[in-house]
């Protein structure tokens, strides 16, 4: 009797901390729209990687550590931030309890431009075979930006229906969940994210 209950605890911790560690590691997200079509598809389902931007906010480890420089939006990654042309996961700016799918285009200290209906990155035109449709943008629409630290300019694949930072801003770092991983759903078009 008692090795059965102990068996039974047993595995209830260890389905417990399997779920602990899934549920701070990746996350699960529906997709809702087409802004980023083809890439991905509206009503697709997609894992987020949570631990590949996991960071370090300098200022607060700085009141432990005395050691660590403490500057502003400044922060320490483990693995590394954002980079260019990931497609990330991120808390919607206007509203942080709706998550929103988006390729990042541009990184802190970076100057993204938007001319012509085309994107420029540090004054180079920036080549993305993955868009549909021209970049256009307009007043009101934010159609330049200096990222700061702990900023990243995002955009859609399908610039045409894409709510980005052209029309909110840039993303703060706070914001970002982690990085679009592989779709799983429907299961026709499950594959790893570029």
């Amino acid at each position: 009797m008692f090795s059965a209950t102990r068996d039974i605890l047993q595995t209830a911790l260890l389905a417990l901390l399997i779920f602990m560690v899934l549920q701070g590691t990746i996350q699960n997200y529906r997709v809702e729209g087409s802004s980023m079509n083809p890439t991905i598809q509206d009503n697709q389902y997609l894992l987020a990687n949570k631990v590949l931007y996991y960071h370090l906010d300098k200022a607060r480890l700085a009141r432990w550590l005395v050691f660590i420089d403490s500057e502003e939006k400044s922060f320490l990654y483990p693995f590394h931030p954002p980079s260019r042309g990931e497609v990330v996961v991120f808390r919607y700016p206007g509203d942080e309890s709706r998550h929103f799918v988006k390729r990042v285009i541009g990184v802190p200290g970076d100057k993204v431009q938007i001319r012509g209906g085309k994107v420029y990155l540090n004054n180079t035109e920036l080549r993305e075979p993955y868009v549909v449709g021209s970049s256009n943008c307009f007043p009101p629409k934010i159609c330049q930006s200096w990222l700061n630290d702990g900023e990243y300019f995002v955009l859609g694949d399908n610039r045409q229906a894409s709510n980005d930072s052209r029309d909110w801003g840039p993303v703060p770092m706070e914001n970002v969940v982690g990085r679009a991983w592989v779709t799983y759903w429907p299961f026709s078009e499950a594959g790893f994210l570029p």
